[in-house]
């Protein structure tokens, strides 16, 4: 597809041209991010481990990663029957791998999950592992005692692709009073090659953002060292996962990508490829 017929695809789909070159939009932002990147360690649904993770994001050109795995309400490679603390050891192997191989090769690890209800999941930030053994009732806390709990800690919340449509979600179900924002991009949406437009996830999610206010994220979702590009990239380089809380709750300033497409923060289209 030639660069003239994809653009005006984007203008009919977001209803808006392209503002920048792609060259242009990393040289104002260069420090990219991969928010939503699961390991084989802990997640059962993922092919590569953390430490494969880390040298392929490296390859790249990610600064850092946030490792987002499965918690027990997901797709967990982790016995749940295991003790608590058993259980968060495990868990929080694939993290563990990948930062061990980002401190050797300049990657920056920060941690988080992906906590699951049934289908409707959500992407935890700025909580760490000794948190998680500090809080044994996560296991069974509800969605609004979720968001009461990670906030306490000063972490992030934000509603993993809400409007996506998969046979392990049942339906799809909205909490705008138990999260911070939305992950309005989702690159495995726009990386997938069937017949289905699943990028229209999307787009339902940045309107919902914007009807409410919600500050936007966006990650790759992925499982393999096939990487899709996504993430988000910033003026500066991020010093943490409290940092990131920070940088999204407070308003700074960055963009967004699904690896084929950059979007300003709020969902608007500034570049292709």
């Amino acid at each position: 597809m030639s660069g003239e017929i994809w653009a005006a695809l984007l203008r009919k789909r977001f209803g808006m041209g392209i503002k920048m070159n792609s060259t242009a939009v990393r040289e104002e932002y260069p420090y990219l991010y991969e928010t939503h990147l699961h390991t084989s360690e802990s997640s059962a649904c993922a092919r590569s481990t953390g430490a494969e993770m880390a040298r392929a994001c490296k390859e790249y050109g990610y600064t850092g990663i946030f490792v987002t795995d499965h918690n027990w309400g997901g797709n967990t490679a982790v016995d749940v029957t295991l003790p608590w603390d058993a259980w968060v050891d495990q868990f929080c192997q694939g993290y563990e791998h990948a930062k061990a191989e980002g401190d050797k090769i300049g990657l920056d690890v920060f941690f988080g999950y992906e906590a699951g209800y049934d289908g409707t999941e959500f992407l935890l930030y700025g909580i760490d592992e000794a948190w998680m053994k500090m809080h044994p009732e996560l296991r069974y806390v509800t969605v609004e005692e979720q968001y009461e709990l990670v906030h306490g800690a000063g972490g992030l919340v934000m509603h993993a692709h809400p409007y996506r449509e998969e046979a392990y979600i049942p339906e799809v179900r909205l909490f705008p009073d138990c999260v911070d924002g939305v992950e309005g991009i989702n690159a495995a949406h726009h990386w997938y090659s069937g017949p289905r437009d699943k990028a229209v996830f999307d787009k339902r999610a940045v309107t919902y953002a914007g009807e409410h206010g919600f500050p936007m994220s966006a990650g790759s979702d992925i499982h393999s060292t096939a990487l899709f590009g996504g993430g988000m990239a910033f003026h500066r380089r991020l010093r943490s996962g409290a940092d990131y809380v920070q940088a999204v709750l407070g308003g700074e300033d960055y963009v967004m990508t699904d690896g084929k497409v950059w979007y300003d923060k709020s969902g608007r289209v500034i570049s292709i490829g």
